[in-house]
């Protein structure tokens, strides 16, 4: 299986779980896990990252186009059925707008076109006023699971060693 996190992984691993400097075992599980072909984001999620200009943008600026995919001509008629997926749906068109443009678009897209999974804290909601990642990932057949389930799939183990 190969991942593809959403923005929100990262953001919520820094501000809670796995701070950058508490759990940096958590990070270079994630720098690994994309050296060995596993674990990906793209690159309009490595902008919404950068953009807000703090350690967290530092740690993705330094990851490159190896972690942030750019999109690819694969992903064309991917973007074309996401985008007829959500029109085709009973969101509000103010809905519909802003998800087509937001990464998680793209995300859900790049997904659905290299078969990955997404992953995000998002869960799915009935409601009309926003799309969410889960909703159009099951609309679409795409597999979504959360960070935790991720690594638990993995078997991602952060264990202390000596300290530093």
């Amino acid at each position: 299986m190969k991942y593809l996190l959403d923005s929100d992984a990262f953001i919520q691993a820094k501000n809670l779980h796995y701070g950058l400097d508490f759990c940096p075992a958590f990070w270079e599980w994630l720098v690994v896990s994309n050296t060995s072909g596993l674990v990906f984001s793209i690159e309009k999620v490595g902008d919404e990252i950068e953009a807000g200009a703090d350690e967290l943008a530092g740690w993705a600026a330094a990851r490159g186009d190896g972690f942030f995919l750019k999109p690819d001509t694969a992903i064309l008629p991917a973007l074309a059925r996401v985008s007829n997926w959500a029109a085709g749906q009973n969101y509000e068109p103010a809905a519909v707008s802003t998800f087509l443009q937001t990464a998680d678009f793209y995300l859900v897209a790049h997904a659905l076109a290299h078969g990955h999974v997404v992953v995000t804290h998002e869960v799915a909601a009935p409601s009309t006023k926003k799309i969410k990642i889960p909703n159009a990932c099951i609309g679409l057949g795409v597999k979504c699971m959360s960070p935790f389930e991720m690594l638990r799939h993995e078997r991602a183990r952060f264990v202390l060693g000596p300290q530093t």
